[in-house]
C-alpha cells in the first residue's frame, strides 16, 4: 500500500498569516489524504496557489510535473526554478519538466516548430484543444505511464508501477479555480478515466483567481506570484497580452507574426479570398479590420495579431515591433487588464 508522505499542517504565518480556513484543511484532507498525488504544475498562478494551499493542508503529492511546449514564455520557465526552490526547502518533490519528443523525421522539436512546419495556426485558434493535449497532456502521461517505443520511449514512473501492483489509482490535481471559465472546464471533463482520477483543489476550497493571487503573496510573497503561463503566440490571448509581450518581448511577438502569417497564406490556409473580396495579406496591410465571418482569419480566432498590429502602431511597415514604444504598450496593458491578474503587483514603471 502506498502512504502518503504528509506532515502536520505548516502555517505560512511567518510570510503573512494561514491562507486557509480550518474548514478549507480539512475538505482537502477528506478528498486527498492518503491516495496517491500526481499534480499538474502548469506554472501560473492556479497551479501555484494550489501547491500552497496543499503545503498548508500538509498533503504532500508524490510527483509534479509541467509540460514545456518549448513555447512558453521566459518569465514561465523562470518560476518553476523558483518554484522548485520552493520544493526543495519544503523537502517536497522537485517539479519534473515533461517534453514531448517527436520523430527526427519531423524537423521539429516543439510546438512552434510543428506549426510552422505544416504551415498552420495552433488548433485553439479553430476552437479545438489537440495542441494542449498533444504537447503538454500527452508528455505527462507519459512522463508516469512509460512508452515501450517510439521517441520518447521510458520507463514508467515508480509511482505508476507501484499503483499498479497494488490495485490503486493515482490521483491527478489539476489547478482549476472557481471562476466562471475554470468552472466550466471543469464540468465538462471527466471525473476519471481509463488511467486517472481527477481532483480540483481549488474548487475544493472556493478560491477564485483573486484569491490565488492573495494567497501567493501571504504565503510565498508577491514576487512569487507568476504570470499567465501560456505560449507566446496563444490563441486564447487577450489584447493587453498582446502589447505585454511587444513591451517585454517584442522578439517573440514578431515570431508569432511570423507564424501567423506562414499559416494564413501557406498551403494549409482556411482564408477563402472570395469570402473577404481580398487576399489575406491585403486585408493585414490595408484594411482596418477583417469583416464580420465564421472563417478564423488570425491567431486571434476573428481578427489577425499582423493587422491588429499595424492599426494599433506596434509594429512598423515591415512588421517589426517599435522598441521606442516599450513604455506606452506598458502603460495600455495596464489599463485594458483586469485588477485580479497575475501581473497587477509587478507593472514596470518608465524610469
Amino acid at each position: 500500500m502506498i502512504e502518503l508522505k504528509s506532515r502536520p499542517a505548516q502555517s505560512t504565518a511567518a510570510e503573512g498569516g494561514p491562507v486557509l480556513t480550518a474548514a478549507q484543511r480539512r475538505a482537502l484532507r477528506d478528498a486527498l489524504a492518503g491516495k496517491p498525488l500526481a499534480l499538474c504544475f502548469g506554472s501560473g498562478v492556479d497551479s501555484t496557489a494550489m501547491i500552497v494551499a496543499l503545503h498548508e493542508a500538509g498533503i504532500r503529492p508524490d510527483v509534479i510535473t509541467f509540460a514545456d511546449t518549448g513555447g512558453e514564455k521566459p518569465e514561465t520557465l523562470a518560476h518553476v526554478d523558483k518554484m522548485k526552490r520552493v520544493l526543495r526547502g519544503w523537502a517536497w518533490p522537485l517539479i519534473d519538466v515533461c517534453k514531448k519528443v517527436p520523430k527526427e523525421t519531423t524537423g521539429y522539436t516543439d510546438l512552434y516548430g510543428n506549426c510552422m512546419a505544416n504551415e498552420t495556426l495552433p488548433s485553439l485558434a479553430f476552437g479545438m484543444k489537440s495542441c494542449s493535449i498533444k504537447w503538454k497532456g500527452g508528455p505527462q502521461d507519459q512522463f508516469l505511464k512509460g512508452a515501450k517505443s517510439g521517441p520518447g520511449a521510458r520507463p514508467a514512473h515508480p509511482l505508476w508501477v507501484d499503483t499498479q501492483a497494488a490495485g490503486l489509482r493515482i490521483v491527478k490535481l489539476i489547478g482549476y479555480d472557481c471562476g466562471k471559465a475554470d468552472l466550466k472546464r471543469s464540468s465538462s471533463v471527466k471525473k476519471a478515466d481509463a488511467d486517472f482520477d481527477y481532483s480540483y483543489p481549488l474548487q475544493l476550497i472556493g478560491w477564485t483567481r483573486g484569491d490565488c493571487v492573495q494567497a501567493i503573496t501571504s504565503a510565498l510573497g508577491v514576487d512569487m506570484v507568476p504570470i499567465k503561463s501560456a505560449c507566446f503566440f496563444c490563441p486564447a490571448s487577450k489584447q493587453w497580452e498582446l502589447y505585454w509581450l511587444a513591451a517585454h518581448h517584442p522578439e517573440l511577438m514578431e515570431q508569432a507574426l511570423v507564424l501567423e502569417r506562414n499559416a494564413l497564406t501557406g498551403r494549409h490556409s482556411r482564408f477563402d479570398e472570395v469570402e473577404f473580396g481580398a487576399t489575406w495579406e491585403d486585408m493585414v496591410r490595408n484594411a482596418d479590420s477583417f469583416p464580420s465571418s465564421n472563417t478564423t482569419v488570425g491567431l486571434g480566432r476573428s481578427f489577425a495579431w499582423n493587422q491588429w498590429a499595424r492599426v494599433n502602431e506596434v509594429v512598423d511597415e515591415d512588421f517589426k515591433v517599435d522598441r521606442s514604444k516599450r513604455y506606452r504598450f506598458i502603460a495600455i496593458a495596464d489599463a485594458m487588464r483586469s485588477s485580479d491578474n497575475a501581473l497587477d503587483a509587478r507593472t514596470v514603471r518608465r524610469p
